[in-house]
């Protein structure tokens, strides 16, 4: 595993690295802001309410 670090430069690695892992996080939240489903800074579209049940409650 030491070989290879003598044929890349560690810095110029790891800049590499996070470069591309900044662009690649950016573009995953960018792609989510994209859909009306998971846009966290608009308001939400609240879906119609579900029917429920209440069931009452028995004090013993």
């Amino acid at each position: 595993m030491w070989k290879i670090w003598l044929l890349f430069d560690p810095r110029r690695v790891l800049v590499a690295l996070f470069t591309f892992l900044t662009i690649l996080a950016l573009l995953i939240h960018f792609i989510l802001l994209g859909t009306s489903r998971l846009n966290w800074l608009e308001y939400p579209q609240v879906p119609a309410k579900a029917a429920s049940i209440e069931m009452p409650v028995s004090l013993s």
